[in-house]
């Protein structure tokens, strides 16, 4: 099988990293954040932060068209400065938290699947990160 092709999309979010960490990773915070555009939402998630513990939100259309859920599985967490996790697809994701100071910046490095082409993932990911961003700089 071919290796799946690397997507890297980042965020400077102007709060300090205790902050951050709490907002990306807390299920009553993940609800408020997780949609790449206003007609999507997270009506739950659970977060069970730990090696072997999973992650799993459910992403829908507000009209209720589509929706999907979205599970992993953590291989690895470092409070405050790493996740890494394996999507049910055996795609891999690694999000670094880099304090900097009052701000921290977010890496998000994930494995593109083959459905959708890669720009068009680059920027769904890249929209759900600016809206926590937003999230993030205004709770």
């Amino acid at each position: 099988m071919a290796a799946f092709e690397k997507i890297t999309i980042e965020a400077l979010i102007n709060a300090p990293v205790e902050k951050v960490w709490e907002l990306w990773n807390s299920p009553e915070h993940i609800t408020q954040w997780n949609a790449a555009s206003e007609d999507w939402h997270t009506p739950r998630a659970s977060n069970d932060l730990q090696p072997g513990g999973q992650l799993s939100s459910r992403m829908e259309a507000k009209d209720g068209s589509f929706g999907f859920d979205f599970i992993g599985t953590y291989t690895e967490v470092v409070p405050q400065s790493l996740l890494t996790y394996v999507l049910e697809d055996q795609r891999s994701v690694t999000v670094t938290f880099s304090s900097k100071g009052d701000q921290t910046l977010v890496v998000e490095t994930f494995d593109a699947e083959k459905t959708n082409p890669v720009d068009m993932q680059r920027a769904g990911w890249q929209a759900i990160l600016d809206n926590f961003k937003k999230y993030a700089e205004n709770v």
